[in-house]
């Protein structure tokens, strides 16, 4: 038997931090955007630092988030590993700065799974998603291949077999008594 499918990584975000331009510029000058989603490395330490300024961006590197796999999920990631361009999904919000500045965006929760993204966006909170390396979407099949059962499909009963409903909702009857026409009627 093959050794089991490790259920989590560790991962860094970057958060990108880019001037607006045009006319949008007349409302705010600064938004913020999901850039990666990569590997941590113990390099990256523990606290988010600033990898790049200039004038038209910063770039932030937010380390410390743990992607977890879990096998009542699996159809989740099952929805993400068959799509066209599989992704990272993160839920960020705006922070305000420990020294009194501006706000900045952070990442809170990183993940694979469909499911949980749709949870995260139905909750209207700020989801964005960047694609998934080929290394990744690997992992993830992996995991789908060793935990992920179909549910069986359920027969569908005959329309024969469903209640009668009117047009409004309400149950109907059909009656095999032949009604007759009035008298004089051909």
């Amino acid at each position: 038997m093959s050794d089991p499918v490790p259920l989590a990584l560790d991962v860094a975000v970057v958060m990108r931090k880019v001037r607006v331009t045009g006319p949008m510029s007349r409302w705010q000058d600064w938004r913020w955007e999901l850039d990666d989603v990569v590997v941590n490395e113990p390099t990256f330490g523990t606290a988010p630092r600033l990898l790049l300024k200039d004038d038209t961006q910063e770039r932030w590197l937010h380390p410390g988030y743990t992607v977890r796999l879990f096998r009542d999920d699996a159809e989740g990631y099952v929805l993400n590993a068959t799509t066209p361009a599989p992704c990272w999904f993160v839920l960020w919000r705006m922070h305000e700065s420990e020294d009194g500045g501006e706000p900045q965006a952070h990442p809170e929760i990183v993940t694979l799974s469909y499911h949980d993204a749709g949870r995260w966006l139905d909750a209207q909170e700020m989801v964005e998603q960047v694609p998934a390396p080929p290394e990744i979407v690997a992992w993830m099949n992996a995991f789908i291949e060793a935990n992920y059962v179909p549910e069986p499909k359920r027969r569908k009963r005959p329309a024969s077999f469903q209640p009668l409903q009117d047009r409004f909702g309400n149950p109907a009857s059909v009656s095999t008594v032949k009604k007759f026409r009035g008298e004089g009627s051909s």
